[in-house]
């Protein structure tokens, strides 16, 4: 299993992304949260609203949801990261798997 962190600008974005994820079968689920950001760009200090989405997936489709993501995210320079769980429950892990290709 393998837990992917992204933001995106705006919700309605975040859900298109997740609907065509889930619809391609790379994800199982997703999750939304809003977050306020702050980060260096372009040599400056930015600051502002962006939703932040936790996929669920195996590991195996990580480079078709990053090339998935940097496509449609509307970012230069997207955040794509994954982070491989040490612990998962076993009913959640299979289905999971099963849902994913």
């Amino acid at each position: 299993m393998l837990l992917i962190f992204i933001t995106i600008h705006k919700k309605e974005d975040a859900q298109k992304i997740g609907r065509g994820l889930l619809e391609k079968r790379l994800i199982a689920c997703y999750n939304l949260a809003p977050v306020e950001s702050a980060y260096w760009w372009k040599g400056k200090i930015e600051e502002g609203s962006e939703v932040l989405m936790i996929l669920k997936t195996n590991q195996n489709n990580f480079d078709k949801i990053e090339t998935y993501i940097k496509k449609h995210s509307g970012y230069e320079v997207p955040e794509v990261v994954g982070i491989k769980p040490q612990k998962v429950n076993l009913p959640y892990l299979d289905w999971v798997n099963r849902e994913t290709k």
